[in-house]
């Protein structure tokens, strides 16, 4: 059940409810107090409004403030907080929150220039796991789940999701979804992106 990488997991920029809503969107992970679960989350970015950006700001003392970053004094794992960015991109100011692990040198710098490089991308387009994980984070919890005994002893403990299979309801793997039932799941003004390959 382990994720690595940098990864966008939200497209559009979140309201507080949505917000709260994608800093766990593991939380039904099996098992979830007994392991250290934070590959799970490292790495993961999205964008928020201002608003939300200043909430986070004013709710606790932050453990720094950086220029254009700041970080929650209350971790997610022993060494995975909340960053929250205020980035100039293209001459806008956006704000994004990501979960970095703050004892790596280098892992707020690979994550600001990581956003910084997605959001300059010059034509609009997704990524099949972009997609995936979009997917994952908009739907509602009761409609996605980790693959159980009724899988295979290999995919036990992997994402699955809620599809309709000539009308029937099945629980299908995430990474197994065709890109019709991706699209089907993603919001109108998503499924019709260029899906643009990874380099």
């Amino acid at each position: 059940m382990t994720q690595s990488a940098i990864r966008k997991i939200y497209f559009g920029v979140a309201d507080r409810r949505q917000m709260f809503r994608l800093f766990d969107r593991h939380a039904q992970r099996p098992n979830r107090w007994e392991n250290d679960d934070s590959g799970l989350f490292a790495g993961e970015w999205f964008e928020i409004a201002r608003a939300e950006h200043d909430y986070m700001l004013d709710l606790l003392p932050p453990l720094w403030i950086r220029g254009e970053m700041f970080a929650l004094r209350e971790f997610l794992t022993e060494s995975l907080t909340s960053v929250f960015y205020t980035l100039r991109i293209n001459g806008k100011t956006r704000y994004f929150h990501a979960y970095c692990d703050l004892p790596r040198p280098r892992a707020l710098v690979e994550m600001r220039d990581a956003i910084v490089e997605r959001e300059s991308w010059p034509v609009k387009a997704m990524t099949r796991a972009e997609r995936l994980e979009h997917v994952w984070s908009a739907t509602q919890d009761e409609y996605r789940g980790y693959a159980g005994e009724r899988f295979a002893a290999k995919h036990l403990g992997k994402r699955t999701i809620l599809v309709y299979v000539l009308g029937t309801p099945e629980q299908k793997l995430l990474d197994g979804l065709t890109d019709d039932e991706i699209a089907a799941k993603l919001p109108v003004h998503l499924r019709h992106l260029p899906v643009r390959a990874v380099a």
